[in-house]
């Protein structure tokens, strides 16, 4: 009942920058931590960046310095700002949420289905 639709991915050469974005529908009484995951052929899915409902923000080493993740609350939409980017991030990029649908109810993860990011000359 919660859908994640992720947008903005493509072909960019290395040193560009692309803007992906999140957008979450459905029935939502809170969308709490949200992220981004990617996955390069032949490797396991890692984390990239998460950031909480408050603003908290993490990411992974390899791209500090380089990657903003933000969110618009009244939008229910995360972005991922992806600056100086190496062929190395080339990967499909997931967006994930954690979501509570009432006030009754649990906190449930919820996965998109990825956007391509190609990194080449």
């Amino acid at each position: 009942q919660v859908q994640l639709v992720e947008s903005g991915g493509g072909l960019v050469q290395p040193g560009g920058s692309l803007r992906l974005s999140c957008a979450a529908s459905g029935s939502i009484f809170n969308l709490n931590t949200m992220g981004w995951y990617h996955q390069a052929p032949g490797k396991q899915r890692e984390l990239v960046a998460t950031i909480t409902r408050s603003g908290s923000t993490n990411y992974a080493d390899s791209v500090k310095g380089r990657f903003t993740i933000s969110r618009d609350n009244a939008k229910n939409t995360v972005y991922l700002q992806m600056n100086s980017l190496k062929p190395e991030d080339t990967a499909v990029y997931y967006c994930n949420a954690d979501t509570q649908r009432t006030f009754y109810s649990r906190n449930v993860n919820y996965w998109g289905r990825g956007t391509q990011v190609t990194v080449s000359s």
